[in-house]
């Protein structure tokens, strides 16, 4: 629970000290610029919070690990939900409403992780967790979209090494199986999830596990 505080204040940080120019460059999202991913993080953290005020009684159906979907097919871009964050995000105009709706929702949501009980279950999308398990499952989404940030923003900060390292962990145990030692942690996540291609030489050292990437997780 410590690692999704760190992460995500890391990515609330860099995305609220952006400069204006920043949001209309291309993201690591497929289609999305910088301004919407910024809006779909203010949608995360509303999901962070209904989910922790959410309890549930049963007993968990999912872990950090289950919680995630992997498919082989990148989205199209035409599901209705991500249509709706590019609306939203552009009737922001100024960039300074919008990471102020990013910084208010999104410290909400780590005050209200910091609060949580691990072991309380809670109830997202039909399913139940600890909220130990749900904020650890979201790690990974923190540091992959801190990724998809900086990706055109070189000067940028990008995700905590920590926060890294357990995200490379996370996708090779949901994906049952181990990226090359010479992938740095970064290198596993962008290709892992293809986000980027693997170089040639790159599919040469990761050999048959070319061949079912990338894990695109939902």
């Amino acid at each position: 629970m410590d690692l999704f505080s760190r992460s995500w204040t890391a990515l609330r940080t860099t995305a609220v000290g952006l400069p204006a120019e920043g949001f209309d460059r291309p993201s690591g999202c497929a289609g999305w610029l910088v301004r919407d991913l910024v809006c779909h993080l203010v949608i995360d953290a509303q999901d962070v919070l209904i989910t922790l005020a959410t309890p549930a009684e049963t007993e968990p159906t999912r872990d950090e690990l289950t919680y995630w979907t992997v498919s082989g097919t990148p989205p199209a871009g035409d599901d209705p939900l991500d249509a709706l964050t590019v609306r939203l995000a552009a009737a922001y105009e100024d960039p300074g409403l919008l990471t102020f709706h990013l910084e208010d929702v999104g410290s909400a949501a780590g005050r209200a992780a910091r609060l949580a009980d691990p072991d309380l279950r809670v109830s997202t999308c039909g399913e139940v967790l600890t909220a130990g398990d749900y904020l650890s499952a979201y790690v990974l989404e923190w540091t992959l979209h801190h990724l998809d940030l900086v990706m055109h923003l070189p000067d940028e900060a990008g995700p905590p090494r920590e926060g890294l390292a357990r995200s490379r962990e996370m996708i090779e145990q949901i994906g049952g199986t181990t990226f090359p030692s010479s992938f740095t942690d970064e290198d596993v996540l962008l290709v892992g999830t293809g986000r980027r291609a693997p170089t040639d030489a790159e599919r040469r050292e990761l050999g048959e596990l070319a061949t079912v990437l990338p894990f695109v997780l939902g």
